[in-house]
């Protein structure tokens, strides 16, 4: 069983990540909160568009959409230094706004939306929903826009439906319309809500990538303070633990420590900001030929390399035992997991497993693994799309959680440290 008693640090990890979810109710604005702590932490912008200076002792960081790369170059770094990447994404399973999104009836003012990934669906009825994300405006720049709670999907009555606890099923055109006002939808302009919340002119817009979020702040709760509930833990608790860590890493690693922030993991990561795209390849070029690098110490360098692909994990649920492995079976608070399957659905190996329990190791975390039960299909990560992409030797590990997918999902408070803890080892050594 693990230990149950909580630290003041891990309760003050647990604090600031639910600041960060709620500073990220959008992927552009979970790129732009991570921009604006690295800044803060003493790290330099950099413009995909200019010719870059990196040297050793940069601490640098570029935004490209929903997406952002940051790192720190070590001191004595050369031309064939390696590259430690903690890797994560920025998305969460959602709706989104749908093109003419000003719609309703029955003098209900309702949202248009389509699902974004895989939203356990019930898991959003009758919830305070925030809408937040981009515009891009007449003259291609950009602007983000989060209002507070305003839309709710309101369940029918259990009096209209008595079936609804034997089976709800949700249509996904007709039943996941939001209700956000009363009236007529000709005179009415959700844009113009979202337009309000970024300071903009409504008829300024020309595109938007808007989503919904849960308007509820994450809380620690439980007995002793053992679990954390919030919105987009998948997977924004990776993206903060490793933002954490990266802004304490030092200069005298013997590699360069490298967070990797991508979009659109949720919808298969094909996109010029997700994994599959060219984005993280291109940055380690671009640092690369600044620090004088040859082909040939490239792919030195590469090979030398480690990713850490972090994700969110299942936690054995008590109430379906059935849906898990018979044996390994990770719980909230017994520490990070080490994903692992069969078919490379996950990037693990046995190099990498020793890998990850070393680094554990020098953090004084224990981990757990993560397998899935034969007959239940498993999902993946950015970590085979890494390794396939570039070469790169990945690991795939994470937290486990409850209720992935779902509007609120449940964590270990301790986890969440204890993921921090092991990243800061990994840009350590």
């Amino acid at each position: 069983m693990p230990d149950t008693s909580i630290t003041p640090a891990a309760l003050a990890h647990a604090d600031d990540l639910a600041d960060f979810v709620a500073a990220s109710p959008s992927s552009f604005h979970a790129a732009a909160e991570v921009a604006r702590r690295l800044t803060d932490a003493g790290f330099t912008a950099l413009d995909e568009l200019a010719a870059w200076q990196v040297a050793p002792g940069a601490k640098q960081f570029v935004v490209r959409d929903g997406a952002v790369l940051a790192w720190v170059v070590p001191s004595g770094a050369g031309a064939s230094t390696p590259f430690h990447i903690f890797g994560a994404h920025s998305d969460s399973p959602a709706f989104k706004l749908k093109p003419k999104p000003t719609t309703g009836r029955l003098g209900w003012l309702q949202a248009g939306v389509e699902i974004y990934g895989g939203p356990l669906l019930n898991s959003w009825l009758d919830r305070e929903l925030r809408l937040a994300g981009r515009l891009v405006l007449d003259d291609g720049t950009e602007a983000l826009a989060a209002t507070g709670p305003l839309l709710r999907l309101p369940q029918l009555a259990i009096h209209l439906d008595r079936e609804a606890n034997d089976h709800l099923a949700l249509h996904k055109q007709t039943q996941t319309q939001p209700v956000w006002g009363l009236g007529e939808a000709a005179s009415a302009d959700l844009l113009a809500e979202l337009a309000t919340s970024a300071g903009v002119d409504a008829s300024r817009i020309r595109g938007y990538d808007i989503v919904t979020a849960d308007a509820a702040r994450g809380a620690v709760f439980g007995r002793d303070d053992v679990f954390f509930a919030s919105g987009r833990l998948d997977d924004l608790a990776s993206v903060h633990a490793g933002l954490v860590a990266l802004a304490d890493a030092g200069l005298d690693a013997p590699h360069i420590a490298m967070l990797a922030v991508f979009d659109h993991e949720e919808v298969g990561s094909a996109t010029r900001s997700g994994a599959a795209g060219p984005f993280l390849a291109e940055v380690i070029e671009r640092i690369q030929l600044a620090l004088g690098a040859d082909r040939e110490q490239q792919l030195r360098a590469l090979a030398a390399s480690w990713c850490v692909s972090s994700d969110v994990g299942h936690a054995v649920h008590p109430n379906y035992p059935e849906k898990h492995d018979p044996v390994v079976q990770p719980l909230l608070g017994a520490g990070p997991i080490l994903k692992i399957n069969a078919n490379q659905r996950y990037a693990t190996d046995a190099a990498g497993a020793a890998a990850w329990h070393g680094w554990c190791a020098a953090a004084s975390v224990t981990s757990q693994e993560f397998v899935s039960n034969n007959a239940v299909p498993c999902g993946s990560t950015i970590g085979p799309i890494t390794a396939t992409r570039l070469g790169i030797r990945t690991v795939d590990v994470g937290i486990p959680i409850l209720s992935m997918h779902s509007a609120r999902e449940l964590a270990g408070t301790a986890d969440l440290h204890a993921l921090g803890r092991v990243a800061s080892a990994f840009f350590a050594g």
